[in-house]
């Protein structure tokens, strides 16, 4: 006759082999898919058709406007609300979306003319990363970022220049644009 387990041996073996399951699962998880694993494919007799109905893809971000200049350079893209800093060589090294404010530049050349770690904005808004580059009806443009990485809040009708973005995207611009940097704005 089989030797009998205590009920709470029984229940732990049931939890170790449980946790076990449940961090293997998660390392399988972690880690994708096995690399022999089943990938779904249109079959090549697929019609264009077919796929037309299909979610399109994400498409990378937005080409850089070509009426921007040549050389290392700022763009900033009035329509697109985004920026694309550009190496010497005419590629864009990186893009990203901002927050423009209620006073906009004119579409043109401009270069970066005063740039300040951090201050409070014309909004209240703790900012750092604070680049000017131009003035409207004497109101300064600058492209800064909040310190907390927040987007700005509502104007409520104030007249404001600065053209946020993300921290991160405010930490990228600060150490590629000094001061004399070119800033091509394009609509």
């Amino acid at each position: 006759m089989a030797a009998r387990l205590p009920s709470w041996a029984w229940v732990s073996g049931l939890t170790t082999g449980a946790i076990a399951v449940v961090v293997a699962l998660a390392v399988q998880a972690e880690h994708g898919p096995h690399p022999t694993a089943a990938v779904a494919r249109p079959a090549p007799s697929a019609s264009a058709g077919a796929h037309a109905s299909a979610s399109p893809k994400p498409s990378g971000p937005p080409a850089l406007p070509e009426e921007s200049g040549t050389g290392r350079r700022i763009v900033y893209s009035l329509g697109e609300k985004r920026v694309w800093l550009v190496d010497a060589t005419g590629k864009a090294s990186r893009t990203f979306t901002v927050w423009p404010g209620t006073v906009s530049p004119q579409p043109g050349r401009y270069s970066i003319t005063l740039r300040t770690q951090s201050l409070k904005g014309s909004d209240g808004v703790e900012i750092e990363h604070v680049m000017y580059f131009t003035k409207v009806s004497g109101v300064n443009v600058a492209f800064s970022n909040a310190l907390d990485g927040a987007s700005p809040p509502p104007s409520n009708g104030q007249k404001l220049g600065g053209i946020r973005m993300h921290k991160e995207d405010g930490a990228a611009l600060w150490a590629f644009g000094d001061q004399g940097t070119r800033v091509a704005v394009v609509s």
